[in-house]
């Protein structure tokens, strides 16, 4: 029941917010802003869009090689885009599920160290996000608490608080050892399973957060995201009635924080709002940024539900035993 009530109600978000993003536009208008966009941009920006995936999979593969030496690039990439297809069709973001349980044993790793890697991508992800939003402000001259509801200095604090995580995980390991221990006192069998996995969780994270490997692992976020920028702006460039390309730059933080939101699969209407909303914040026409924001949705929906579908037909995830 609880499951059917976070369907329904990420339903009713999904329609409130698409309502919110067409009440307004002048249908006509909307599709002949579609209508007249350059192909050949869209192209380009596909290509783009998989050479920021291309980082993020090395980026994956960079921490896992802590427990498997082997791993190369290719075994990370099918499952990674799988989990992403099942993201953008699945509910209850049933694709860091899979990816954290249903492959370890292709990729030879513990379930311990999977999960660890979703969480700190998360953190890395977040501090690009902030670090891309804070630039995109400052340089358009925009206040944050007026477009986000949050003010530059909480944004500058959340930023370091993150990387704070990312770089010493281990103020954590005394909290851990003492809550395993505890539940050991009551249940001495899961206790010393859980005293197990944080092991492996803290060793997994000190091998990313070493200064060299969380070097790399930022240098390739800032890679994925920046090229994800690109993707924003070539999109922009597409449309001849989007009057000011570059807010596209804005558009990418903003729609990314918008799909924390709790909607259905695919963000379907928040990311369009805010999206639409941040290319309108800067003099665009309201038909031209939501139709800025509805292709920019199918360019990052579209090519990896397409690619991690066809890794899940050619390597089904067989039930576990």
């Amino acid at each position: 029941m609880n499951r059917i009530f976070r369907i329904i109600i990420g339903s009713g978000v999904a329609i409130f917010f698409i309502w919110l993003a067409l009440k307004n536009i002048n249908t006509r208008e909307l599709i002949e802003s579609i209508r007249q966009t350059e192909i050949s941009y869209i192209v380009i920006a596909i290509f783009v869009f998989f050479a920021g995936y291309s980082c993020r999979i090395e980026r994956w593969r960079l921490m896992l090689i802590n427990e498997n030496a082997k791993l190369n690039w290719t075994e990370c990439a099918g499952p990674l885009m799988a989990s992403v297809a099942a993201n953008n069709v699945l509910p209850f973001r049933a694709g860091d599920i899979f990816r954290a349980i249903k492959f370890n044993k292709q990729l030879r790793i513990s379930a311990a160290t999977s999960i660890t890697t979703l969480f700190v991508e998360r953190l890395l992800d977040l501090l690009m996000i902030v670090l891309f939003l804070g630039v995109a402000l400052a340089y358009f001259g925009m206040d944050s608490s007026r477009l986000i509801g949050i003010g530059g200095g909480a944004l500058l604090s959340g930023g370091a608080i993150i990387l704070f995580l990312l770089i010493f995980p281990s103020v954590f390991k005394p909290f851990a050892y003492w809550l395993s221990k505890a539940i050991s006192r009551v249940f001495p069998k899961f206790g010393q399973k859980l005293d197990a996995e944080f092991t492996k969780i803290f060793t997994a994270l000190e091998h990313m957060s070493k200064g060299s490997t969380m070097i790399k692992l930022i240098c390739w976020s800032f890679a994925a995201w920046l090229s994800e920028g690109l993707v924003f702006w070539l999109i922009a460039l597409s449309i001849p009635t989007i009057s000011y390309d570059l807010a596209a730059w804005l558009a990418l933080p903003v729609g990314t924080l918008a799909t924390i939101i709790p909607s259905t699969p695919g963000y379907v209407g928040t990311f369009d709002y805010f999206t639409g909303q941040a290319m309108t914040a800067l003099g665009n026409r309201e038909e031209s940024s939501i139709a800025f924001a509805f292709i920019v949705h199918a360019v990052l929906w579209l090519p990896p539900t397409v690619i991690g579908g066809l890794y899940f037909l050619i390597n089904p995830i067989k039930k576990t035993k």
